[in-house]
């Protein structure tokens, strides 16, 4: 390929983006939770190639994704060892196979946010441009039949407003929580093409806690009744939510900064209006939690395909 045609591919790449001019000045950057560094570790050698991010609450739903994904695009290692990146901290795990890189993030906001710090700062350190970056996990629906999986369309607070909210030097401050639409419908129709389970767009409720802050009625304190319960969950309804999880909104709000593109794919667990508990046998649960890495593989797949373009005879 000639120069010119290097500096116009170069031109149309999107690279991951920092606010933070202190960086500039720091001779080496310690991602500390993730045991890698600028100088201890040749991130661009590493991590240069990848295009597509997957991360997921449990280290052990991400390993599953890796090996998932590696033979759907042929890349098995033969002794079916896909090491942990990060198997220096117990803090998150990390597994890569050629473009695509799954990390775990563990369970609500301050985790996930912990996480993309980090890895943000990595992919920019090793200058990945045009990276995709999908949440996938499980979550409680409201309406839905278990089993469904929702490709989120916007994430909402447990107020249902769009919004993820924080405080830093002790004032509020309010961050957009957009994902890119045209990502999402295209997720959608990756749903639509595999035709396996059911998949819907909707708007996901982010909450700060597992039991009071989504409405349940057994956790170790409750001061609201079944039907506060009841018509607090069918308001988030009215409101376009289908679902309720923790982490989309700190998530949605990190990857708009940074200018990477971003969805979130989850699976529901239960219909949270018909109740509180998960009943279903660990199997059905199991092949539930697959679900958002069929879908997401699916896709990675039809991207890789697309960007190869039609073979030469």
């Amino acid at each position: 390929m000639d120069s010119k045609s290097d500096k116009q591919t170069a031109s149309c790449s999107s690279p991951v983006c920092l606010h933070n001019p202190h960086l500039d000045a720091m001779k080496d950057d310690i991602l500390y939770h993730f045991n890698l560094g600028t100088t201890t570790h040749n991130l661009p050698a590493m991590f240069g190639d990848v295009k597509f991010v997957c991360v997921g609450g449990s280290p052990w739903r991400m390993k599953s994704f890796i090996e998932y994904i590696a033979a759907e695009l042929g890349m098995e290692d033969p002794k079916s060892e896909y090491p942990d990146i990060c198997a220096g901290t117990d803090r998150y795990a990390m597994y890569k196979v050629g473009p695509v890189l799954s990390v775990s993030h563990g369970m609500g906001i301050p985790s996930i946010s912990i996480m993309l710090h980090e890895l943000i700062k990595l992919l920019y350190h090793a200058h990945c441009t045009d990276v995709t970056i999908i949440r996938i996990g499980t979550s409680g629906g409201i309406g839905l039949e278990p089993g469904t999986v929702v490709v989120t369309k916007q994430s909402v607070d447990a107020t249902f407003l769009p919004k993820f909210e924080k405080v830093i030097l002790g004032k509020t401050v309010v961050r957009n929580t957009d994902l890119d639409q045209c990502l999402a419908e295209e997720l959608l129709q990756c749903g639509k093409e595999l035709n396996q389970f059911e998949t819907v767009i909707g708007n996901t409720m982010c909450t700060l806690d597992f039991y009071e802050g989504q409405a349940r009625l057994d956790g170790a304190f409750c001061s609201y009744s079944e039907k506060d319960k009841q018509d607090y969950l069918r308001k988030a309804s009215n409101a376009g939510v289908c679902n309720i999880e923790m982490e989309s909104s700190a998530f949605a709000s990190m990857c708009k900064l940074s200018g990477l593109r971003a969805a979130v794919v989850c699976v529901t667990l239960l219909d949270r209006l018909m109740g509180d508990q998960l009943s279903s046998s660990h199997d059905v649960l199991h092949s539930y939690q697959k679900r958002p890495q069929i879908l997401v593989g699916h896709y990675i797949k039809k991207q890789l395909r697309a960007k190869e373009g039609p073979h030469e005879v």
